[in-house]
């Protein structure tokens, strides 16, 4: 992969990354539960990968890991796009669902599942941690 590109609900905030996620990861914790009533899938990418046009609004709040995380979304439809944590500021979080082709990144394993509900359908192929797993390695996930 060269680039891919996605955007919000509404359009008024598209992106580009330069770069194949890191890795990408189902999250359960309570927060990305709060934004998307369920699970959220996140690739992790250098900073310096990602360009943005259209403005971003934020939220701050410190999360379960002890970290501030800044969500990144749409001021006007309140899609959720990016985030970035404290503890990795070189890192941004995209929430995958958001690209253009969104199989083009697969999820390699199911995170905070200690805080999934129990209905939670998670993919028995993938891994899990019931917390936050160490931090990403410079390998790209595999295209589906």
């Amino acid at each position: 992969m060269t680039s891919q590109s996605g955007h919000c609900l509404c359009g008024a905030v598209q992106f580009k990354l330069a770069a194949q996620p890191q890795m990408a990861r189902v999250c359960w914790c309570r927060d990305c539960q709060h934004l998307a009533a369920n699970g959220t899938v996140n690739g992790v990418v250098p900073a310096e990968a990602l360009s943005v046009s259209g403005e971003l609004a934020e939220f701050r709040k410190t999360a379960a890991s002890g970290n501030e995380m800044t969500r990144q979304f749409c001021p006007q439809c309140g899609t959720q796009l990016f985030a970035y944590s404290s503890a990795r500021p070189h890192l941004r979080v995209v929430r995958i669902g958001n690209l253009d082709d969104p199989s083009s990144v697969a999820p390699i394993m199911n995170i905070w599942t200690s805080s999934a509900p129990t209905w939670a359908c998670m993919d028995e192929k993938l891994d899990r941690a019931e917390q936050q797993p160490q931090p990403p390695q410079a390998s790209p996930v595999p295209a589906t």
